[in-house]
């Protein structure tokens, strides 16, 4: 391909370009910055585009990955590292001391709502939730797959009911959010 030609075809693209690197970046002035930065690699390696390849497709590739590569630069830019020591209380991790009280109390409750599930639903649940895949279950229970899919369903449908009438539902998202 000639330089003409090159030149050419990447003026017809540039609107596609602009559009992209403001898409990209969702700032103008970056956007220009890219598509500058774009076009001189573009032009400086017109030489390993090969003919009868989608040229739009290159040029988008190559300015994605400027894109990429200089957001990994900015982020490693804005990692700050810590090399002070931990002589601060406020620094020093090994004083929390977690209290799981309160989430043991809702697993056992849980378990027990498991357990008053009819034993239909209540094994193929209990099963999928050790880790069988829905064929694993099917085969074991010698069941068709769609019905141990069926009766895994229900058991969270009257899992989560159980604790719809158990609980008000706002009080336990709010202390789902406090811990």
């Amino acid at each position: 391909m000639s330089t003409i030609e090159f030149n050419n075809r990447f003026d017809e693209m540039t609107n596609l370009l602009n559009a992209f690197a403001y898409n990209l970046t969702k700032n103008m002035e970056d956007a220009k910055d890219l598509f500058q930065e774009t076009a001189y690699r573009a032009i400086t390696n017109r030489d390993k585009f090969r003919p009868g390849t989608n040229f739009k497709a290159w040029l988008f590739t190559i300015m994605k990955n400027i894109f990429i590569n200089n957001y990994r630069k900015k982020v490693k830019a804005n990692t700050i590292m810590d090399s002070t020591d931990n002589m601060f209380y406020i620094n020093s991790g090994s004083v929390v001391i977690g209290n799981e009280a309160e989430s043991n109390i809702m697993m056992e409750e849980l378990g027990k709502m498991i357990g008053e599930l009819d034993d239909s639903i209540k094994v193929p649940f209990m099963m999928h939730y050790s880790g069988f895949k829905y064929q694993e279950i099917a085969d074991e229970l010698e069941l068709p797959l769609g019905t141990i899919k069926s009766r895994i369903f229900f058991a969270r449908k009257e899992l989560k009911d159980l604790i719809n009438a158990r609980y008000n539902v706002a009080d336990l998202r709010l202390k789902l959010r406090r811990s």
